[in-house]
């Protein structure tokens, strides 16, 4: 009798911790098939503002473009350092900014290059307008260092700062998505045709997808899918939220590394054929200067998987070393020894990365282009 009782008491205690577990088990992550944006627009209100803020610097410092049009550096550092707590300045790594202001800072640099000419041979002037683009005295294009360091040194950097906090609200990960450059329609595409289309690093990720499911932009779009879902559901969803937000980060940096090795396979193409023209050392120039600023926006920054020492290996191997005077001009002036360092370029960030070798070949494609979408 004993024995029965044991075992009958035994049974019951399992049944009930069988029980009580299951309770605790938290129910499947449902995820939507597409991103809640009805908040999207009220949740954004800061982020759209320093977006608008960089757009019109850029746009400011586009004029220099133009042979013979002086731009102010009085201006160009009003639209940086506009007035509020949320200027553009405010918002960039106090790194970013001692870059720029001041009286050697890239701002002033632009300014003080813009209305004159420039030839690479000589880099004894103060720069000027050549094949098309504003260059310094050393060829290193002031616009790209500005503004495409901005997506790294202020748009990253200030999602990073969102992403650090311990409660993520809905609204956070609307002011990411923003702040990344897209919408929640996610057109995966900077067409017109589109109400809300891609800017910023959003366009870039956009740029190196085939659109065939497996791409930057649509994992991205994916991971921002169910993070969304996964704050909605709660605390208990902590897991998986830090784990939709690791694929965020990686992938928002891989396609800023592919856009570097995009940039790196056209200025090789360009510059290593037979005797190109002036505009198309000029566009080579351009896109080389595109190269270092995505790279050196993201020094100091320390969430992130390229470490600082690896950027500033980078950084050197194109010819821009972070405390060192530029010698971009080599790229035209000496094509055939200064080439192959892009190459290297290539070959680290891959390594960095883990890209495959049929990734670094679609990486030379502008795929919005190429699908006409």
């Amino acid at each position: 009798m004993r024995n029965i009782t044991f075992f009958l008491l035994f049974f019951l205690s399992i049944s009930t911790l069988m029980q009580c577990t299951s309770k605790n088990e938290k129910p499947a992550l449902s995820i939507p098939s597409a991103y809640e944006g009805a908040n999207f627009s009220s949740n954004t209100t800061t982020q759209s503002a320093i977006r608008v803020q960089l757009e019109n610097l850029t746009n400011e410092m586009k004029k220099g473009r133009t042979t013979g049009v002086s731009v102010s550096a009085t201006t160009l550092n009003t639209l940086f350092a506009s007035t509020g707590s949320n200027s553009l300045r405010s918002v960039s790594t106090s790194y970013y900014v001692g870059r720029l202001e001041g009286s050697t800072g890239w701002l002033q640099t632009l300014a003080s290059a813009s209305g004159s000419t420039w030839i690479p041979a000589n880099n004894a002037t103060q720069g000027g307008t050549f094949g098309g683009y504003l260059f310094s005295k050393e060829g290193l294009e002031m616009e790209q260092m500005v503004e495409k360091g901005l997506f790294g040194a202020a748009l990253y950097y200030q999602a990073s700062l969102l992403w650090s906090a311990n409660e993520l609200s809905l609204a956070n990960v609307d002011q990411i998505l923003s702040l990344y450059g897209a919408h929640p329609d996610f057109p995966n595409s900077n067409n017109a045709k589109y109400t809300n289309p891609d800017k910023f690093m959003a366009l870039y990720a956009a740029r190196r997808d085939k659109n065939d499911g497996k791409g930057f932009y649509t994992q991205i779009k994916e991971n921002f899918i169910k993070l969304q879902a996964a704050v909605k559901a709660g605390s208990d969803y902590k897991a998986e939220q830090q784990e939709y937000l690791a694929n965020i980060k990686l992938l928002w940096e891989k396609a800023n590394a592919a856009t570097v090795i995009n940039y790196c396979h056209s200025v090789i193409s360009t510059l290593s054929a037979t005797s190109p023209t002036d505009a198309q050392k000029g566009a080579a120039l351009h896109a080389y200067g595109e190269c270092v600023g995505f790279l050196h926006g993201w020094l100091t920054i320390t969430d992130k998987k390229i470490t600082d020492t690896q950027i500033e290996s980078l950084l050197t191997l194109l010819n821009a070393p972070r405390n060192g005077a530029p010698t971009s001009y080599s790229f035209v002036t000496d094509a055939s020894n200064q080439l192959p360092k892009l190459q290297q370029v290539i070959s680290q960030l891959k390594s960095i990365y883990g890209f495959t070798d049929a990734e670094i070949e679609d990486f030379k494609q502008n795929w919005i282009t190429v699908q006409n979408r």
